[in-house]
């Protein structure tokens, strides 16, 4: 059986990976601290027809691509103005951190509610949690401000928390598990470092911002018509590689 066949299968394979990913930015364009993925390829194993000798190299045949890795590309998002108290953006490195029961995770999503238990929540109603645990609003408090380095007091200067933030020596390997959340469980993050904004290189706090995503739509379109192209390629060497086995199978006749 011709080689080019399972190459063509491999390169249609891989290119619907990419194609599943770059949808996948696509739709999430408008989600608020979403990081976009991307997919690299590498070539699969090599078969040597004739062994290097001096003065000759190799004879070597690929065997088509397979998937490399499907990163998450780690930069920031443009913050966006929404007036709203309770929005936040981290400027600079780092995540949110929020808790449900004794699960932490991570998220750069800043759109946070105080709950009917007056705790600082986010879209799911998983706690956020401050430099001393969850984050709880007092019940003769008015109003409220939050500074640049997290810390939130009411309106007669009180203290009322602090918002910690997670840092990573490779955030890029955090593990994405929906809701805009990350975790650390079977991910390649390295140590986490937990710090209020703005100390041992964890980002600031911008109240009234949320982080947009920072999918580029015309580069997305881009790799999309570049896969597209791409797909259509490696079906062309399966027809090929069929027209060229059929006229093999004509020979007897």
């Amino acid at each position: 059986m011709l080689r080019s066949l399972y190459s063509g299968v491999s390169g249609m394979k891989n290119f619907q990976t990419e194609l599943d990913t770059i949808g996948n930015n696509i739709a999430n364009v408008n989600t608020y601290g979403y990081k976009k993925g991307r997919v690299t390829f590498k070539d699969a194993i090599s078969q040597t027809l004739a062994s290097a000798t001096p003065g000759t190299s190799a004879q070597q045949v690929g065997l088509g691509s397979q998937i490399g890795s499907i990163d998450t590309v780690d930069t920031s998002g443009s913050p966006e103005s929404t007036g709203r108290p309770l929005d936040f953006a981290i400027t600079g490195d780092g995540y949110f951190r929020v808790a449900d029961g004794n699960n932490t995770y991570y998220t750069r999503a800043g759109n946070f509610y105080f709950d009917d238990n007056r705790r600082l929540v986010n879209s799911e109603g998983f706690a956020v949690l401050g430099t001393g645990g969850p984050i709880t609003l007092r019940a003769n408090v008015k109003s409220f401000s939050v500074a640049t380095d997290g810390t939130i007091t009411d309106q007669d200067g009180n203290t009322i928390g602090t918002i910690s933030i997670a840092t990573f020596q490779n955030p890029a390997g955090l593990t994405k598990v929906g809701g805009n959340l990350y975790t650390t469980t079977n991910s390649n993050a390295g140590t986490v470092t937990v710090s209020q904004p703005g100390q041992n290189g964890a980002g600031t706090i911008k109240s009234g911002y949320l982080e947009m995503s920072n999918v580029d739509l015309s580069e997305e379109l881009t790799n999309m018509i570049v896969a597209e192209r791409g797909f259509q390629a490696n079906t062309r060497i399966i027809t090929t590689s069929d027209e060229i086995l059929q006229e093999l199978v004509n020979l007897k006749r």
